[in-house]
């Protein structure tokens, strides 16, 4: 506890203490009447008024400002002296009179103008941040005891504190998956920061040991015929392993692909095999079940390797396929947790490995400890303190075996499951009375739901059209076993 006391006093000061040389000091919210007298000024301007933003480019879109910028952070939030880096985020800029969205996928940021469904509810501004460790936003050298979760809700929290000198309005965290894990973390750390989290498809493994949650949704989910299907061809690429390697090292050969983080061929290929199952599920919908070889036994060589390298991609655990995810695989090997499922449909003796753990994908040169107690304190939190925050899981999407979920103690929060959805559920594929429900919570949560809705929320609906220009829509695909 001591310990923990010591940490948020030095972030505390850290946060108002860091000189304007080298790092960027998060300025106080300013006076509304002071922000007024600001709002002829042009928006890049006042972007790059802010201490330690930098602009890389704008983009244009129609109807926004788009910019790509970086923001210097310190190394670790609770010591400014161990230096600083420069973490990228964008901004998509609708009014500085509007509430904003504050976006993160848990990885890299896209530099592509695009608009994430809240920031549709609400037709509001959006910015996205790039996760600290995943390049360019690696602090040089890395020094990896300072990637865990707190340092990233610190991160979130100083560019919060900066840009609501711009965006004064409401502000509303998102993210999905790793993302939505992130923004939830970020809550629990600084609860007073955002006016409402909306948490897609969020994984919650609160005991890592504890997996039997994904084995019940392996026995379940869609129907018996697709379960078949899957099955046998995952089964069959490991009957057919000899064949199978030596088509694998050709390929690797041709691409200039390597194994030596993950140890060999043989473990990455089977690796790749046991994600297939899980991989069809978290990407896939049951309509897509009609592209599985229907008879494994019978397919040939090329049609087992085409499945398995389509759903789950053989370039994944290649050194070359694992360096850009090398920050995540740490995470989960510290902090977050991951899975271990049984494969009851196939002989013991044709997996040699099994689902290796989160240390087999990261190079041995940096160093890895389980800390058991983080996510069992974000859990506890969220059951008894969570305040305006929506969950939103998909009912064939693996990843929400282990969910988050509200107790006694959560106020106005919410969890749902969309129907038939996989790891791109979203708040448009609810059944109807929850999805007018969390859109009328997202509209009073930012501040812009109208009389109307406020007295019946059945009528809410987002304030901006679909556009699909720009509106993202979909799990954002990561290969391998990422969530």
């Amino acid at each position: 506890m001591r310990k923990a006391l010591r940490w948020l006093l030095a972030l505390t000061v850290s946060v108002g203490t860091l000189s304007t040389a080298g790092t960027a000091t998060a300025a106080p919210v300013e006076a509304a009447g002071h922000a007024a007298s600001r709002a002829d000024t042009d928006i890049k301007d006042r972007l790059l008024a802010i201490p330690g933003m930098s602009l890389v480019e704008e983009k244009p879109y129609a109807g926004y400002r788009y910019f790509v910028l970086t923001y210097t952070q310190p190394v670790d939030h609770s010591d400014p002296s161990r230096g600083t880096f420069q973490q990228r985020i964008t901004v998509l800029h609708k009014g500085v009179d509007r509430p904003t969205v504050f976006y993160t996928g848990g990885y890299n940021v896209s530099t592509t103008p695009s608009r994430r469904e809240p920031t549709q509810i609400v037709d509001g501004n959006q910015v996205s941040m790039e996760y600290r460790f995943f390049t360019p936003s690696r602090p040089d050298p890395a020094d990896w005891s300072t990637l865990d979760i707190q340092q990233a809700a610190a991160d979130q929290h100083r560019i919060f504190r900066a840009l609501k000198t711009v965006y004064p309005d409401r502000w509303i965290a998102t993210g999905g998956s790793k993302g939505g894990m992130t923004a939830t973390y970020y809550k629990r750390f600084y609860p007073h920061d955002m006016d409402g989290v909306v948490a897609y498809v969020a994984p919650n493994d609160v005991v890592n040991d504890e997996d039997s949650a994904y084995d019940r949704f392996f026995t379940a989910v869609g129907t018996q015929e697709c379960r078949d299907r899957l099955n046998a061809v995952q089964r069959e690429a490991l009957v057919r392993r000899e064949p199978l390697e030596k088509k694998y090292a050709r390929y690797a050969a041709d691409n200039g692909y390597t194994f030596t983080t993950v140890g060999s061929l043989d473990r990455a290929y089977e690796a790749v095999v046991l994600d297939y199952v899980w991989g069809f599920w978290q990407y896939s919908l049951l309509k897509d079940c009609d592209t599985v070889p229907a008879d494994a036994r019978t397919a040939t060589d090329q049609a087992i390797w085409d499945s398995v390298e389509t759903i789950s991609g053989f370039s994944a655990y290649t050194d070359q396929g694992l360096e850009p995810y090398t920050p995540y695989y740490y995470q989960a090997g510290t902090q977050l947790g991951a899975p271990t499922i049984h494969f009851p449909a196939i002989e013991k003796n044709l997996i040699r490995y099994g689902y290796q753990p989160p240390r087999n994908f990261v190079p041995r040169s940096i160093p890895m400890r389980f800390q058991p107690w983080v996510m069992r304190d974000v859990d506890t939190w969220v059951r008894h303190q969570a305040q305006h925050m929506l969950f939103v899981y998909g009912q064939n999407d693996p990843w929400g075996s282990e969910r988050f979920r509200l107790g006694h103690g959560a106020r106005d929060s919410y969890v749902f499951t969309a129907p038939g959805m996989n790891h791109g559920a979203n708040v448009a594929g609810l059944v109807p009375d929850q999805k007018a429900l969390a859109t009328a919570r997202i509209l009073q949560w930012a501040g812009v739901a109208s009389p109307a809705v406020q007295a019946d929320p059945s009528s809410a609906r987002p304030l901006a059209r679909y556009d699909a220009r720009i509106d993202v829509r979909g799990a954002e695909r990561e290969p391998g076993l990422r969530p």
